[in-house]
């Protein structure tokens, strides 16, 4: 995988996924809470990375300040979602991940039960550019009406139609 610019634009396949987390419960099955009130869940994943660390120090050997998926519990609910381990993390309810210190995403991660995260995936192939969208405009046919006035009289749709090849 090549390496990314925080705040540069990326051109790659965004993987879109939902994570439901479960909530976190002690060694007695009780719900846990924070100190202000909230119902604790769990995500079952951790990260790494962020605009405030080192990539050179990386232990994984990423090549950029992205938020990475380091660590899925399996049958947690990252695993059940189907977030893998060097995952890079892009957007998560939102809100762009590729420009925010390590704390920063640990509190958007937290926040929410629920994830609408999009990630990157090495392996996944390059997109392939698409050839120029070509409007396909139907004619229209004019009427004539009294005393030289025409109007026109639509024989097919008038909007244009799309063609992409992919």
């Amino acid at each position: 995988m090549a390496g990314h610019t925080a705040g540069e634009p990326l051109e790659c396949y965004g993987i879109p996924i939902v994570l439901e987390k479960e909530p976190e419960v002690d060694e007695h099955g009780n719900h846990v809470f924070d100190p202000d009130g909230k119902q604790r869940f769990r995500c079952g994943f951790r990260v790494g990375g962020g605009i405030d660390q080192d990539p050179a120090k990386s232990p994984q050997g990423y090549p950029d300040k992205g938020i990475y998926i380091t660590f899925v519990y399996e049958g947690g609910p990252a695993y059940r979602a189907g977030l893998q381990v060097h995952d890079k993390i892009l957007q998560v309810n939102g809100h762009d991940m590729t420009v925010v210190t390590h704390k920063k995403a640990v509190e958007y991660i937290k926040r929410k039960p629920v994830l609408n995260m999009l990630v990157y995936r090495k392996g996944v192939p390059p997109l392939q550019k698409a050839a120029p969208l070509q409007a396909q405009y139907q004619h229209q046919q004019f009427q004539q009406f009294p005393a030289g006035s025409y109007s026109p009289v639509a024989q097919h749709s008038p909007q244009p139609q799309f063609q992409r090849n992919y």
